[in-house]
């Protein structure tokens, strides 16, 4: 038999390369790769590269940089290790990264990584293999399933790609550069890919694209379906005890997303919805096309339908311009809103993006003042959010074995607030109320509530 060869990834950022890179893995398996945790002894290590945090091209060379180390030690082992830069630093800077580290042997952009094993052999034919253009198929319809020991494997929760790429351009962002124009997979897809994961186990699924409200599928119909009718669609698949979706732009929350949360219980009600600034100055210059009270208008809707609905959000501080009336106004709307968790960020300029232009910088100092200001607010909502759950009872869909105390076993509300009980390894799988009794730092600790149900999926009502 062939010795299996060795695959170790390493993925930055956003969920979305979470989800690219087990499709990596799925895509090589195929080609004789096994997953391993470590990159010292890979056969080829790939680096799923992320464009939108701040100082993320650094960070990738710095890697390759102990990357180079450990490909040479491999040599003088005798073996041929592969490294591959993939994602959206790939995408974005392509042959600079070979002429910056040739150690690198492939660059593939995050529309491409279907082709990893034509690259690879291209890779070992001409000592380096590059495909950061957008192809014309569909990398979706290249893509192998899935095997159910690896779908096993990775968890009672599954990521599904449902859209990829923005027509946005905001002025700060580079995904309608790195990842192109938006493309809604069909509706018969996605039901297929769900299906699969539910019969292999995963009992949450977790709808992802760089702008997934915007969501706009070939349905069975042949009509253009909206998220919201998808999402009743999916809730309709055996298995399925809960459903979330992200990332949300305020412009695409529809009639029928709003419906979504309102009458199907297996929506949880956290939705991840960034507005990024409260002054409206600051929102056109991002070209967000929406202001603070659309904004406020849509959260509106949301808790209209859904009493016991929470939010998480984005936010960038110091974008260039902002005034500390402006920064104001963020505080204020943050104030106004209350949110369940939220991040924040300081506004780094992306190279090849309209606010890179922009002259009217923010002093260093200013931006990290005004971030610990607006950070100090946001945890302290999020911490009185957390505490309110003390004394309750919360349904919580348990996923795995505690790594750090033995005989408890750690799920997540329907808020993804992680929670911890005394417990058997059975009740993994099933969605138990559960009382909670204390809080330490961002987990909540508490005991079952009534004994273990046999059916996995038959208590998914949501614990407020």
């Amino acid at each position: 038999m062939t010795t299996p060869r060795k695959l170790h990834i390493k993925s930055y950022g956003c969920q979305m390369n979470v989800y690219d890179a087990q499709r990596m893995v799925d895509t090589l398996a195929g080609e004789g790769f096994v997953e391993t945790a470590s990159a010292e002894d890979a056969d080829l290590v790939i680096l799923n590269t992320c464009h939108i945090r701040e100082k993320a091209s650094e960070k990738v060379y710095s890697e390759l940089g102990r990357l180079r180390v450990a490909k040479e030690e491999a040599a003088r082992d005798g073996r041929d290790m592969k490294i591959a830069v993939a994602g959206c630093v790939a995408q974005a800077e392509g042959e600079e990264i070979i002429h910056r580290a040739p150690t690198v042997d492939i660059v593939v952009g995050p529309q491409s990584y279907h082709h990893l094993p034509q690259l690879l052999k291209r890779a070992k034919a001409n000592g380096r293999a590059l495909e950061t253009e957008f192809p014309v198929e569909d990398k979706f319809g290249f893509l192998p399933q899935p095997k159910p020991d690896a779908i096993r494997a990775r968890g009672i929760s599954a990521f599904v790609t449902v859209q990829e790429g923005c027509d946005k351009f905001c002025t700060f962002c580079v995904v309608p550069y790195t990842r192109g124009a938006e493309v809604s997979r069909p509706v018969a897809k996605i039901v297929d890919d769900v299906r699969q994961l539910t019969e292999n186990g995963v009992r949450e699924i977790t709808l992802i694209g760089q702008n997934v409200n915007a969501y706009h599928g070939d349905g069975p119909d042949g009509r253009a379906w909206p998220l919201g009718r998808l999402l009743q669609r999916l809730a309709e698949i055996p298995g399925v005890a809960r459903l979330r979706y992200s990332t949300s732009h305020p412009r695409d929350v529809d009639d029928s997303l709003i419906a979504a949360h309102r009458d199907l219980p297996e929506l949880m009600p956290f939705v991840h919805l960034p507005v990024q600034s409260g002054a409206d100055r600051v929102l056109a210059a991002m070209n967000r096309k929406h202001t603070a009270d659309d904004y406020r208008r849509v959260i509106d809707r949301f808790r209209a339908a859904r009493q016991d609905i929470a939010f998480s959000s984005d936010f960038i501080v110091g974008f260039p311009g902002e005034t500390e009336e402006e920064f104001s106004a963020t505080l204020a709307l943050v104030t106004q809103i209350g949110y369940a968790a939220a991040y924040s960020f300081k506004y780094s300029p992306r190279p090849g993006t309209p606010a890179a232009e922009m002259r009217e910088t923010v002093s260093a100092a200013e931006m990290d003042e005004r971030l610990g200001r607006l950070q100090e607010l946001i945890d302290s909502q999020q911490s009185a959010f957390n505490r309110a759950a003390i004394g309750t009872t919360v349904d919580v869909l348990f996923e795995r074995a505690a790594p750090r105390k033995e005989g408890q076993i750690v799920g997540r509300t329907a808020y993804l607030q992680p929670a911890h009980v005394m417990a058997s390894p059975d009740i993994i799988g099933k969605v138990l109320p559960v009382r909670i009794d204390s809080l330490e730092r961002y987990s909540l600790i508490g005991e079952l509530a009534a004994p273990s149900a046999p059916n996995p999926v038959s208590q998914t009502t949501i614990g407020a």
